[in-house]
């Protein structure tokens, strides 16, 4: 058995490791929590609580990787089983983002050019990467179950999620702990209602909608309401610029990969926590396949609505960081078009693309 007097003495040294370096980013973090405003007034906010979850998802599974620095491998495993307890009043001082040492920028029109030459950049290098072609899939092929858990990918490698079966962590206490808080905090969702909710928003309306909204519109005042504040209208006219910028290159469907991408992670947590079973999650992700495979062609373009509906959504929120941000979901998704150095593979690349059903005849 472990001795408990040192399991107290290494968390109260994680405690003091962590505090002095994380107390001011915990305090953005819970200032930007507080700001977001709640899921349901998507037509009338500007940015969502459904639509923070990156900004405080992206790291979670580090938490546990610095305490088993700290503890060492073969303590932490005894620590999940016997003391979560103990595990959890550590990581609670511990940020749910990595300190970053960006400067917060104020947004004016420069920087906005500078996000937008740095998205094309980004989308440009994930374009020229190899990819297999797509290949026919029948409507009961049992590939489908794999491409729909493979949509949640770039969120997943973000998190050091397992990308291999539907669970995304292992069942123990501080990861089921960690990941309804995740849920609960940044997406507003609290149990199988309102996870159901979400996915058939995202689904049905999302970005892709907000997107085409913006883009239809002859000026950003159209896109306001007089319950805006002045950020909320700056919030706005940045994602009517952006819109106006991209409507002739890119339709309103190019969003799918970025409102799918989203539905396939929540689909996933959902049934980790046991909102859904498995087969409901394996239809769910049927469906948003087919939605997706209809709109985008290949899992480079699926990487690059990623990162357009990213950027768009950083506008909204008024993140100055974005550009960092672009490269994150840029390095997930080459992991996963190429493999990183220990793999042979990335697994979108052990996963062709669906090829789209061919409908009438050939001559």
């Amino acid at each position: 058995m472990f001795d408990i007097n040192e399991i107290m003495k290494r968390a109260q040294q994680a405690k003091e490791q962590a505090l002095d370096s994380v107390k001011e980013t915990m305090e953005k973090n819970e200032e930007r929590i507080n700001e977001i405003k709640v899921p349901g007034s998507e037509q009338s906010a500007s940015v969502s609580a459904a639509e923070v979850e990156e900004q405080i998802s992206a790291n979670t599974q580090r938490q546990v990787e610095i305490l088993g620095q700290l503890f060492g491998p073969d303590s932490m495993e005894h620590l999940f089983g016997e003391d979560m307890g103990v595990l959890a009043a550590a990581l609670e001082t511990l940020e749910m983002e990595e300190t970053d040492d960006e400067e917060e920028l104020p947004f004016n029109l420069e920087l906005e050019e500078n996000l937008c030459a740095a998205l094309e950049e980004a989308m440009a290098r994930l374009a020229s990467m190899p990819e297999p072609e797509a290949v026919p899939y029948q409507r009961d092929d049992v590939k489908w179950e794999r491409f729909g858990i493979l949509l949640s990918g770039i969120l997943s490698t973000l998190n050091s999620h397992n990308l291999d079966r539907m669970d995304v962590e292992e069942h123990i206490p501080v990861m089921e702990q960690k990941i309804v808080s995740l849920v609960r905090r940044s997406w507003g969702i609290d149990g199988r209602s309102s996870l159901l909710d979400m996915i058939r928003y995202l689904a049905q309306e999302g970005y892709t909608l907000r997107y085409q909204l913006y883009s239809q519109a002859s000026s950003p005042e159209e896109m306001m309401d007089e319950t805006m504040d002045e950020e909320d209208r700056e919030s706005a006219r940045r994602a009517w610029r952006f819109a106006q910028r991209y409507r002739s290159q890119y339709a309103p469907g190019f969003m799918a990969g970025w409102d799918v991408g989203r539905a396939a992670m929540l689909t996933r947590w959902g049934c980790y926590l046991g909102w859904i079973t498995e087969s409901e999650a394996v239809g769910i992700l049927w469906e948003l396949s087919q939605k997706v495979v209809e709109e985008l062609h290949s899992w480079r373009e699926f990487a690059r609505s990623y990162l357009f509906g990213g950027l768009m959504w950083k506008l909204l929120c008024g993140d100055s960081s974005a550009g960092s941000y672009l490269g994150y979901l840029a390095d997930a998704a080459a992991d996963l078009l190429t493999g990183k150095a220990e793999q042979d593979n990335g697994q979108w690349r052990d996963c062709p693309w669906p090829a789209k059903r061919k409908i009438g005849f050939t001559i």
